[in-house]
């Protein structure tokens, strides 16, 4: 490779290196922490009123939406602000054939573990609850490899028919994201978009959060809501990728902590209070500009949610300690099983008749008691770690290592085909 071929990749591929840090503990904890508040929204989805879900539990509360709104506006959009800047540490770090080999590996190898094996648990159980199944597991799951089974019609929609990747959406997601990224590398390490970003961390943090309200906003009034989590992951994703580690943006943070808190508790009261008063009693004479006004509401929460979490992370997670590497590497397993840990707990625990404190409870103890004995058994096993997105550290033969990867390459070819095209 020449020079004048290198000189091209540090100025137009790879981000600037200049006042890096070492680790930022405060995302991971942050990171582990959103995984975690995961699983008991998706608990609340069992129980919250008019909310769809796979499997809805008799005990249902309107009242619990009011709590479920606090969260739902930044949750996903927090973890995509993380991924962003996780992948501008990444990139610095490594070669993109690596980057992209890597990340291929580990995203798509728990993604087709995932849809094959964790999530049809999750189909069988709505399709006998909606009447449309009587038989066992195991004769729908070997239905399910059929193509045209008349089983399915309903069911069809899915990386493959009737496979689909339910909660692992993320996964997906994240590796196209991944990708995408690397094509718009020369556009985002330009000069015009770092000279920008500079400009923008520079002012005020209520500037910051009405400016990256916008592009938001956009996306709210002109996708579908069944679609547009797809283009508002990727914007937040983008985000990260921008602020990295900005000085500027991250001392904003810190100075303006308490004004934040205030600003978001503010507009949470608002957003709530729009949606009992408009949203649930949307109809076809509701004035056009009163929704646009909510979709303003709900688009200037998200970001104020995102940026309320970081700066709290920041201010006060940013330690290392000894059960963040447990925890870390705990993420993806506790991802990839909670929600049909959830569902199939809830499934069978609902003919018992529980009631509305007692089944919550046994849900929310045996979901979090059965994750972690999964990913006790995942972390021991070298084979089930590269299925749950967890590093081998074994120090193996190069001839096993190479061989393992030649066999990941082979599984995950067919599902990335797919995806993409």
């Amino acid at each position: 490779m020449t020079v004048q071929s290198n000189d091209f990749l540090i100025k137009y591929f790879i981000p600037v290196q200049q006042g890096m840090p070492e680790r930022r503990y405060d995302l991971d904890w942050l990171r582990i922490l959103i995984f975690g508040l995961l699983i008991f929204y998706h608990i609340g989805m069992l129980y919250v009123a008019d909310w769809g879900f796979h499997f809805k539990s008799v005990y249902q509360s309107e009242t619990l939406a009011n709590f479920m709104l606090i969260v739902e506006p930044w949750r996903m959009a927090s973890l995509w602000i993380i991924s962003g800047i996780a992948i501008r540490f990444i990139l610095v770090k490594v070669s993109l054939l690596r980057y992209t080999f890597v990340r291929s590996l580990r995203l798509l190898l728990p993604l087709l573990f995932g849809v094959l094996v964790i999530v049809p648990p999750q189909l069988y159980v709505e399709m006998t609850t909606n009447g449309a199944l009587d038989m066992s597991y195991w004769q729908f799951y070997l239905a399910m490899f059929t193509d045209n089974n008349t089983l399915f019609v309903n069911y069809q929609p899915g990386i493959w028919p009737h496979w689909d990747v339910n909660h692992l959406w993320y996964l997906r997601s994240l590796w196209e994201y991944s990708l995408a990224i690397i094509l718009l590398l020369p556009l985002l390490n330009s000069s015009l978009i770092t000279n920008t970003s500079n400009w923008l961390f520079k002012q005020h943090l209520g500037v910051i959060l009405l400016i990256l309200s916008v592009p938001i906003f956009i996306i709210q009034i002109t996708w579908e809501q069944d679609t547009n989590r797809y283009p508002l992951g990727f914007t937040f994703l983008l985000y990260g990728y921008l602020i990295g580690w900005h000085a500027h943006f991250w001392q904003q943070l810190t100075i303006n902590l308490k004004p934040l808190l205030l600003t978001f508790a503010f507009l949470v009261i608002v957003f709530i209070s729009f949606y009992n008063t408009v949203w649930l009693t949307l109809n076809d004479s509701t004035p056009s500009w009163l929704i646009i006004m909510g979709m303003l509401i709900y688009s200037v929460v998200r970001v104020a949610g995102v940026l309320t979490v970081l700066a709290l992370a920041y201010r006060y997670l940013n330690k290392k300690s000894p059960s963040l590497s447990y925890f870390n590497e705990a993420v993806y397993p506790f991802y990839i099983v909670h929600q049909t840990i959830i569902i199939v707990l809830a499934y069978n625990l609902a003919p018992l008749e529980l009631g509305p404190i007692i089944e919550p409870l046994s849900v929310i103890l045996l979901t979090i008691l059965l994750c972690f004995i999964c990913f006790e058994i995942i972390r021991r096993s070298d084979i089930l770690k590269p299925l749950f997105g967890v590093r081998i550290k074994k120090n193996h033969s190069k001839t096993i290592k190479n061989m393992g990867y030649i066999f990941g390459c082979l599984l995950i070819i067919p599902i990335g085909l797919e995806i993409i095209f």
